[in-house]
């Protein structure tokens, strides 16, 4: 074995993913709200940029002139020899000082939608109930402790023996203060499991009969598997009576302190794409609302202009410019491959726009991306984690893209639309004798659509449809 240092020379071909190229790729997949994040984060950290107001950019659009400049300017961005300064030159900009982005309402403009109105929390609806509640003042510190150990539901985290023992208290006193917030709003607060916030709701409502309690204390397992018949013999009372009492038992509230959630928890969806129906026609258009206009600040280009070629501030500069038109250029890039991609799945799936869910037809990221013309890989991006705004709802894009079964007629029906024959199908069954998983299989095949009992019930599991022993009626 010979051991030294050679040299060769060998063909080969590789993947070299440019700083513009991840940086391009990274904004083609956010969303709306990241990539106004993204924005502002590049405003912060590159002097060149600007962002103006939606109308301003409007304006300047009307002219045409200066987007054409743009245009041009980002296809020789490229070039390391670019001379920016003679570019600036040719465009004869005016001497303007730089300029920070003003907002161009009128300063008193508002209105009563950017307020958000405050929440109150389900500790400080209950501490406002205990400050009138009839206990001794040493109770209240025994309350107060109670209701800020309460969970988000409503229900006691701790036992009495256990708050007791905390605050060094006889476990009588804790008994009597849980009672009393027993009795507060909302009704079944402060139990310590489901049968007793139920058993509260039905004191309180003034329901609670022998029977019920029964039920709700011995056999609140059987009544969710919809075994009447057994609960029926254990009690000796009629299936009908016993369907009554689960329907009493089911309006009520099993976690009381939902209503009281967090503002915090709650999130929002900005649509990425809004889908309109205009004279006929469905149009497809990007929401940027937004995210700002990026353009190139006045000042720096006015800098660039006077310094010197060689100079730091000229090179530093040189390298902002370039980096600033290839982010506008990733977003205008970003903007035109959603609205390729949205407009070829509304073409696709226009039976869905026109007549409801059940018209779904199959899809795949294929078939867009050779409509398109593009990698399956970037139509995944384009839609992944973004929402579109239709007159039919808000949707998740790839809500679109989902597998199916075919039909009579040769085109392909998507699960989602299968799952909406389900629903209607038991919809309009007898309670009395619901339809088994094997008979809906079979109604389907009426309608040209052959899938097997087991998909059926894979299906009605995903829509929350119990099986035809839960859903039977007496």
């Amino acid at each position: 074995m010979k051991l030294g240092y050679d040299l060769t020379i060998e063909q080969s071909q590789k993947l070299v993913m440019t700083p513009e190229l991840i940086q391009a790729i990274q904004i083609l997949q956010f969303n709306t709200q990241e990539l106004d994040a993204y924005v502002d984060e590049q405003l912060l950290t590159n002097p060149i940029l600007e962002a103006e107001s939606h109308e301003s950019a409007d304006e300047s659009a009307e002219g045409g002139e200066a987007a054409g400049d743009g245009v041009r300017a980002e296809e020789r961005a490229g070039t390391d020899d670019f001379d920016w300064s003679e570019y600036l030159k040719e465009r004869e900009l005016d001497d303007i000082s730089y300029r920070q982005w003003e907002y161009s309402g009128e300063k008193n403009d508002y209105s009563y939608e950017q307020f958000v109105s405050s929440e109150v929390s389900l500790a400080e609806h209950l501490l406002f109930q205990l400050q009138f509640a009839d206990l001794k003042k040493g109770c209240r510190r025994i309350g107060k402790y109670v209701v800020e150990s309460l969970d988000q539901n409503g229900y006691m985290t701790q036992s009495a023996e256990e708050i007791a023992r905390q605050l060094c208290v006889k476990r009588e006193k804790v008994d009597i203060v849980v009672k009393t917030i027993q009795g507060f709003d909302p009704a079944g607060v402060c139990a310590a499991d489901l049968r007793e916030c139920l058993l509260i709701q039905l004191e309180q409502f003034g329901l609670l009969t022998p029977g019920i309690r029964c039920v709700v204390t011995e056999h609140l397992e059987d009544l969710a598997a919809n075994r009447l018949t057994g609960i029926a013999k254990a009690t000796g009372l009629s299936v009908r009576e016993i369907q009554r009492i689960g329907d009493v038992i089911k309006a009520l509230e099993p976690k009381p302190g939902r209503q009281f959630s967090s503002s915090a928890e709650t999130k929002y969806i900005v649509p990425d794409v809004v889908v309109e129906k205009i004279d006929g026609e469905y149009t497809v258009s990007v929401n940027e609302n937004n995210t700002p206009q990026l353009t190139i600040s006045p000042y720096y280009r006015r800098i660039l202009q006077e310094a010197d070629k060689e100079s730091q501030i000229s090179k530093f500069l040189s390298g902002r410019l370039n980096s600033a038109l290839w982010l506008i250029k990733s977003i205008e890039q970003r903007r035109q491959t959603i609205y390729n991609v949205v407009s070829a799945i509304v073409a696709w799936q226009m039976d869905f726009f026109e007549r409801g869910p059940k018209y779904l037809k199959t899809l795949t990221l294929k078939q867009i991306a050779d409509e398109v013309g593009i990698h399956e890989s970037t139509v995944s991006r384009s839609v992944n984690g973004k929402y579109l705004q239709s007159p039919r709802g808000v949707f998740e894009i790839k809500y679109f893209f989902t597998s199916g079964v075919s039909s009579d007629s040769g085109e392909g029906i998507a699960s989602a639309g299968i799952k909406t024959y389900i629903r209607e199908i038991i919809d309009a069954e007898d309670p009395s004798a619901p339809l088994s998983d094997q008979a809906i299989a079979e109604m389907l095949a009426e309608k040209g659509m052959e899938i097997s009992r087991r998909t059926v019930a894979k299906y009605r599991d995903e829509i929350n449809v119990p099986a035809s022993s839960r859903r039977k009626r007496y």
